[in-house]
């Protein structure tokens, strides 16, 4: 009986796990043939989100030289390297270019196609376009996979869920205010993936409030304006009149930092320094459940800053007022961060050189404004001036710290369950959208159609409307007959709409305090509430708690998506190769 095993998600995950698989078959499967059932309603290669039927105005929000699904010599990793093209490359697309969806949905699917071709001969791919319903059977057995429509279940020695972003139910808050919509004839959109959206009740003209500012948002504020035949000479946007108007405002009230416009030239930061392996190693064996506040943060501040300061003391030393073997030493051995801001004072003369990132994280902290107009441009302001920032190579500092947050994610996916708020503060510093959106934004907010709520931003449902405020502009409020959430769905178990998932949950599969699916970290396998491995289960993506920083991995920065894939992948080739095999000779 040739073994089977059941790979539920056949997006850039799905797609991942089996190019790894065929880099590592030759060296770990000796096995007599293999059967691999990939399971997802959409197309292999870009799964649901980068599927090649949605709108060619949505972008990445990466360049194409940074969007790549190949290893290289920088993965710390088992298995061997398999070098291949990026996105820009494979696409002889300008290394700079912000590339549709649609394009890198081709790409995926040349990227799978690719890896199913390296297979060994023996190995045979079956796609099954179908939902997965339920996963059953033994811990030490066959595990049954459910199929909707399929009345009976692919049998399967090993199952890896490799799903992606997934629909979750309402929370509290989201159904009450469902329930007053539908109560009122109001339009709610809840959280959801932007190109799913039924955008069509949102009416020319008429005021809409958005509650998320980040990448959703940019979705949405795209598929509103151009998607209904407006244009932009420019920096003019000019309306076809099919547009709402958006009011929009957030925890932060600002944007996502947009994405940084230039390379990098010149000495890399040693990374990590003061958040590596060893201190994850420290971390993971205490007794006591770890506080990302009080035991995290303090080194991913200091790795941040050491990131930051080493580029500035490297590239720009005249704006430095110390010997750079000094400041570094001295960095290194202050041991609170009293100490160390006055090491920065000492030593960095002008603020703007100077890392905040309390304030980067609260950019609006104590901003009040007398009406509505005086934020608007100021906020203009703002957008300009990070766009400015982000695209000056004299600021090259910043693209050092985005090197350290990747190094810093690449770490901390290791620990497992860290909490909600550095995946957020990780994506509107490093994951934010082109500057030519955050230039679409100014222009859209100088025609009218965009307009900011500011920090904090709060929602009612009273008086037959849905009513925003916040304390940026205090008194002020907007009221609209529409409100959407510009945001994905949390990925939590408890809530997850996912049938599979919930199923999951419901057999006892472990889950964190925040509802993200507990595994194990060296290999993935699905842990139980004892903390036990299930041997023939595993689990990644951003649903679990080592969720990875992006679908895509940017060369050269280590990729912690391509490690776990390739221990995932040799743990599943071990067990498949020798205990299996040993199992069905009996």
């Amino acid at each position: 009986m040739r073994p089977q095993l059941v790979i539920v998600g056949a997006g850039p995950r799905g797609t991942g796990l089996l190019e790894r698989i065929a880099a590592n078959a030759p060296e770990l499967y000796a096995g007599s043939g293999l059967d691999i059932h990939l399971v997802d309603p959409y197309p292999p290669g870009g799964g649901r989100i980068w599927r090649q039927a949605q709108s060619p105005l949505l972008w990445m929000n990466s360049h194409a030289e940074d969007v790549t699904m190949f290893t290289d010599e920088t993965v710390t990793m088992a298995g061997p390297v398999r070098e291949g093209p990026t996105l820009h490359e494979w696409a002889a697309l300008d290394a700079g270019t912000f590339a549709d969806r649609q394009l890198q949905g081709r790409y995926l699917r040349w990227v799978y196609e690719r890896a199913r071709a390296d297979l060994p001969p023996e190995v045979t791919v079956h796609h099954h376009p179908q939902r997965a319903l339920r996963v059953s059977g033994p811990r030490e057995g066959r595990q049954q996979v459910w199929l909707e429509g399929r009345p009976r279940p692919l049998l399967a020695d090993l199952v890896i869920l490799a799903l992606g972003h997934l629909d979750s139910e309402l929370d509290p808050e989201q159904r009450a205010l469902a329930a007053y919509a539908r109560e009122h004839d109001l339009v709610h959109l809840p959280p959801d993936f932007t190109a799913d959206s039924d955008l069509s009740p949102l009416g020319p003209g008429e005021p809409v409030l958005v509650r998320g500012f980040g990448l959703a948002f940019v979705d949405l504020m795209v598929l509103l304006t151009e998607g209904r035949g407006g244009r932009y000479e420019g920096d003019t946007y000019h309306p076809s009149g099919r547009e709402p108007v958006l009011h929009v405002g957030s925890r932060r009230g600002v944007p996502y930092h947009s994405k940084i416009g230039y390379g990098w030239t010149g000495e890399r930061p040693p990374l990590p320094r003061f958040l590596g392996p060893a201190e994850i190693e420290r971390l993971s064996a205490r007794p006591d459940r770890v506080d990302f506040r009080r035991d995290v943060w303090p080194l991913v501040a200091k790795e941040l800053g050491f990131a930051h300061y080493h580029r500035l003391f490297t590239a720009h030393p005249e704006r430095t007022a110390m010997d750079r073997a000094d400041f570094e030493a001295k960095y290194a051995a202050a041991g609170d961060p009293a100490e160390l801001r006055a090491l920065v004072l000492a030593a960095v003369p002008d603020p703007a050189d100077r890392l905040d990132l309390d304030a980067l994280d609260h950019p609006l902290d104590g901003v009040r404004h007398t009406s509505p107009e005086a934020f608007q441009e100021e906020l203009r302001g703002y957008i300009e001036a990070d766009l400015s920032r982000r695209h000056d190579p004299s600021r090259s500092a910043d693209l050092s710290v985005f090197l350290g947050l990747l190094s810093v994610y690449g770490q901390l996916v290791r620990l497992g369950n860290i909490g909600p708020w550095w995946h957020g503060f990780f994506s509107y510093l490093a994951s934010g959208p082109p500057g030519p959106r955050l230039r679409q934004m100014l222009a859209l907010s100088r025609a009218g159609l965009l307009r900011f709520v500011g920090a904090d931003m709060t929602v009612s449902a009273e008086n037959g409307v849905f009513r925003a405020a916040s304390p940026t502009v205090p008194g002020f409020f907007v009221e609209a007959r529409a409100l959407v959430e510009a945001r994905l769905p949390e990925p939590t178990l408890g809530r997850a709409r996912d049938r599979l998932l919930r199923e999951l949950h419901a057999d006892g599969a472990a889950e964190t305090p925040d509802g993200l699916l507990r595994t194990d970290p060296a290999d993935g396998r699905i842990l139980d509430g004892r903390g036990r491995p299930h041997p023939r289960l595993f689990a990644l993506g951003p649903y679990t708690d080592a969720r990875t920083p992006g679908a895509f991995t940017r060369p050269r920065t280590g990729g912690a998506a391509f490690r776990q894939n390739d221990a995932t992948a040799r743990a599943v080739l071990a067990f498949l190769g020798t205990s299996l095999v040993k199992e069905l000779a009996r």
